[in-house]
């Protein structure tokens, strides 16, 4: 698997079905990933739509240095990064929409983390502080290598790793607080 590039290759040379195809494959896993950052599941989805009208109206490069899957993460965060600062720009909200914020709605973690020890886990990776966090969701739920990770946080290849490692560190400690025994942590 090419991991997206040749789909986004196919769309610039005119076959929309790539770009349908990048969106199917990337939409959650993008969107899980902006919601690291954002913590807000509207926000998250608004910028991971923005982050593909991008690249069907921007056809930005994809210069193959990087994974696809990295390069477009990349694009997303910096996507993210705008949405929350127009967000601030316009941070009113009328009365009405107050009662319609709330929504009983399973968040998209909840749909794609489906069995309980997944749950379990997600949850308390969400107690951990935000870098540990998307450090961890990008190496075990995308799988990203630590070189590709490195370059979506704009961080050194080893200031990663020990950015990874005193995650883990906290995730054990933050598992151990909620009632994961080492049995189940494996």
């Amino acid at each position: 698997m090419d991991n997206g590039a040749s789909s986004y290759r196919r769309f610039l040379e005119g076959d929309d079905t790539g770009l349908k195809e990048l969106i199917e494959d990337y939409r959650m896993p993008l969107q899980m990933f902006i919601l690291s950052f954002v913590k807000d599941e509207d926000t998250a989805e608004e910028a991971a739509v923005e982050t593909f009208v991008k690249l069907a109206t921007k056809k930005p490069r994809y210069s193959g240095k990087a994974s696809f899957k990295t390069w477009l993460f990349c694009i997303g965060r910096n996507t993210a990064a705008d949405c929350i600062r127009k967000q601030k720009r316009h941070n009113t909200v009328s009365i009405d929409e107050i009662g319609t914020q709330a929504s009983d709605k399973p968040s998209p973690e909840e749909l794609y983390i489906t069995d309980e020890r997944n749950r379990r886990l997600a949850s308390s990776m969400k107690k951990l502080k935000e870098a540990y966090y998307t450090v961890l969701w990008l190496r075990y739920f995308e799988n990203l290598p630590v070189r590709d990770i490195a370059q979506i946080l704009h961080k050194s290849e080893g200031n990663t790793k020990v950015l990874l490692s005193r995650a883990r560190e906290a995730l054990k400690v933050q598992l151990g607080k909620d009632g994961f025994d080492d049995e189940n942590e494996q």
